[in-house]
């Protein structure tokens, strides 16, 4: 059991989310053309993915951060301060020149996201990005639901049931409390909630 909650928080790590939103965006939006696609999807897999993994490899071999999960209220703040810069980039640079809507604010949610959990940070706690990050990608999905009319309740369904099975994860390697798995969650889906009147 260790194992497998183990793997399924390495699967679900929030280093994926903005990714995964560009590709389940793609994967229902009816008018989007393969130019678009490449304009979107290579920048921001290189942006949100490679980069922060060269970093942590940086970090790491610096002795300022131990793990890819970041346990420590310490170690969150350089990942968190590289994720806000990186996801500026992409809003500012990547998306302006193949513009899409919904994906400038899919990525304007998460920078709020980000945003407040480096606050919480500095209060002194440790939100969870596992479920900030599965917050994030439900509101978006049941936005694109609503948005392109089509009926994915069974996708938002499972999702919500992997949603569940993260935070079980997290809890059963007490990697996070209750109520830092509740505010993660909270964080996510408020961040893409507030915005969503800009782009439904």
């Amino acid at each position: 059991m260790h194992h497998f909650l183990n793997i399924i928080s390495y699967i679900f790590h929030p280093l994926f989310v903005p990714i995964g939103g560009t590709l389940l965006f793609f994967r229902l939006t009816p008018y989007s053309t393969l130019e678009v696609q490449s304009g979107n999807i290579l920048p921001i897999f290189i942006l949100t993915v490679i980069i922060p993994i060269i970093f942590f490899l940086i970090l790491k071999n610096l002795g300022v951060i131990k793990s890819i999960f970041l346990p420590t209220l310490q170690e969150r703040k350089y990942p968190l301060y590289i994720s806000c810069v990186l996801l500026l980039m992409i809003l500012y640079k990547v998306i302006p020149n193949n513009y899409v809507n919904e994906l400038f604010f899919f990525f304007t949610g998460l920078l709020t996201a980000t945003g407040a959990a480096l606050i919480l940070l500095f209060l002194k706690f440790k939100t969870s990005m596992h479920l900030l990050g599965m917050g994030s990608l439900l509101m978006f999905m049941i936005g694109l639901s609503i948005h392109f009319e089509q009926n994915i309740t069974l996708g938002i369904s499972l999702f919500t049931l992997l949603t569940g099975l993260v935070a079980t994860s997290r809890l059963y390697l007490k990697a996070h409390s209750k109520a830092e798995l509740l505010i993660g969650f909270m964080v996510g889906m408020g961040s893409q909630l507030l915005i969503l009147k800009y782009w439904l």
